[in-house]
């Protein structure tokens, strides 16, 4: 893959920070992780679902955290008290992860559930009021009359 240099666009821009770090990250995707597998879906117009693949996990071993933009998964499988088995062969992984997702602005998470080792975070994006597009309607003048400077109209 190229390799860009982006550091000429940070010495002539300022406040595009955000937009040059997911640039880099989008560039660097190949050293990304890749365990959990997800999915991302369109579930409506504006209604997503991020899917992860957590078998093996509870509730208690994972968390979610939203914090300016990103939403965080994180899975850390704790010890089974008691269980003394000897594993002859571990396929299944149980190694603790973490998941990022930068989420678009006004996209609000509504809500999390664990299903048959699928961990299902649902997103909405709402947009306020003030934010949406608005049609302006433009009002029509009245015909006006020409005004002749010195001249004094009267109304009859």
């Amino acid at each position: 893959m190229r390799q860009f240099d982006l550091a000429p666009l940070y010495r002539s821009t300022v406040g595009f920070d955000r937009l040059f770090a997911a640039l880099d990250g989008f560039v660097s995707a190949e050293t990304a992780p890749t365990y959990p597998p997800y999915n991302i879906e369109r579930t409506g117009e504006n209604v997503y679902r991020v899917t992860v693949a957590v078998a093996g996990f509870t509730e208690a071993d994972l968390s979610i955290e939203v914090k300016e933009n990103a939403l965080t998964i994180k899975g850390e499988r704790k010890a089974a008290e008691g269980k003394s088995a000897e594993v002859l062969y571990q396929g299944i992984a149980a190694r603790a992860f973490e998941r990022r997702f930068q989420l678009a602005d006004h996209v609000q998470v509504t809500g999390a559930a664990l299903e048959n080792g699928l961990l299902h975070v649902d997103l909405v994006r709402e947009v306020p009021e003030a934010k949406k597009p608005r049609r302006i309607e433009i009002a029509s003048a009245a015909p006006s009359r020409p005004v002749i400077e010195g001249s004094v109209q009267q109304a009859a």
